[in-house]
């Protein structure tokens, strides 16, 4: 997930908001001042063409029908019609911010995320995006959902109508659309954010989480009515009911999880993992009522996890390993030569592609299934 990802590229995300644009000025910000207006370029700037396609951090994979779609720097979308060995750049996105996560409903509707807030959409497989959503317009939403609260505290709508003068600075992280009219989003600071219209109007619910320090929310994963989120500080919320409630859950490590995926050896649909920062991983099999701890021979940070319809769990570490959960350990699959792997996606034809730093590293269906098999042989 692009959560850790996004903190090592925070920097460089600085560096390209501040930069000198040669394009249309965007519109002034009324209390936000330079720095927002500065902020708002990317958002009003076309992501540029590229000259070599594919290099650079990709944070992001989906499926679109039988198309692959992968996102990441400086509002990179490129596309894929022969399962990841080519790849050609979108024609049209209409911002350069970075791009952390994508998804498709079907072969035509998707979506994309990414830094100061940004939402897109494509209906047409990812060719053409439009902006739905920016940073700007996501703090505005929140503070209304404060002020529309019957006692919030003077804390909280402070820090409100801080975020709205400071503008579209805080990235989202992850998403989930069930169809294409509901979907949901999460990002830095607690933002959480769900629509009901595909994303022409989006609401904040980020008061339905216990987070009243504004801890960043890295990853969510649903299944069925069931949803889980988890983010720093060792926080992690469940929802049984689609997302109108959630109960935060109680779990044995207060640092970073940055993946959450459903896991199909729990008992009757109710088993999770989560994994996050310097290779912690946990495992319920009831619903996160009581967490086991899975043993990692690699204590490096887990960025990426995919489960399959078949019960498998891959997970990918910061080190570029690929790892399958044993009852009670991790084990290792492969190594693999991707930089940062940020996101998992296994295709029709059994290869795997794997989304980083150093681009898009493919794995074919042959290896995968080796490397599968050597790693079920080890000791749990």
């Amino acid at each position: 997930m692009p959560g850790l990802t996004w903190a090592l590229l925070a920097a460089a995300s600085a560096a390209q908001a501040a930069a000198p644009v040669a394009a249309a000025a965007s519109a002034p910000t009324p209390a936000g001042g330079a720095l927002a207006a500065r902020l708002a370029e990317p958002l009003a700037r076309a992501a540029l063409t590229q000259r070599v396609v594919g290099r650079g951090a990709l944070l992001g994979l989906a499926q679109a029908g039988q198309r692959v779609v992968a996102v990441g720097e400086r509002g990179s979308v490129l596309l894929s019609d022969d399962a990841g060995r080519t790849w050609r750049q979108a024609p049209q996105v209409p911002v350069s911010v970075t791009l952390t996560a994508v998804q498709f409903v079907d072969e035509r509707s998707g979506w994309a995320i990414g830094h100061q807030g940004v939402v897109l959409r494509s209906d047409d497989g990812g060719e053409r995006w439009v902006r739905q959503l920016d940073g700007a317009a996501a703090a505005r939403l929140a503070l209304a959902e404060l002020q529309a609260l019957p006692a919030p505290t003077p804390k909280a709508l402070a820090d409100a109508r801080r975020a709205v003068q400071e503008g579209a600075d805080k990235p989202l992280l992850a998403l989930h659309f069930s169809n294409a009219r509901e979907g949901l989003v999460i990002g830095a600071f607690g933002l959480m954010l769900s629509t009901g219209d595909g994303g022409r109007t989006w609401q904040s619910i980020a008061t339905r989480l216990d987070n009243p320090k504004g801890a960043h929310l890295y990853a969510l994963h649903r299944q069925g009515d069931s949803l889980l989120v988890a983010g720093e500080q060792g926080g992690v919320w469940h929802s049984g009911d689609g997302g109108r409630r959630f109960e935060r859950l109680a779990t044995p490590y207060q640092g970073s999880w940055f993946t959450v995926a459903h896991d199909a050896a729990g008992d009757r649909g109710s088993g999770w993992l989560v994994a996050g920062l310097r290779g912690n991983v946990l495992r319920s099999a009831d619903a996160g009522r009581s967490w086991t701890a899975l043993a990692n021979p690699a204590p490096v940070s887990v960025t990426s996890v995919l489960p399959e319809p078949g019960g498998t769990l891959w997970l990918a570490n910061q080190a570029g390993h690929l790892m399958i959960p044993g009852t009670d350990s991790l084990r290792m699959a492969a190594s693999t030569t991707a930089q940062q792997p940020a996101a998992l996606l296994r295709l029709s034809d059994g290869s795997l592609l794997i989304a980083g730093w150093s681009g898009i590293t493919r794995i074919d269906a042959a290896t995968l299934k080796t490397a599968q098999a050597a790693a079920r042989k080890t000791t749990p």
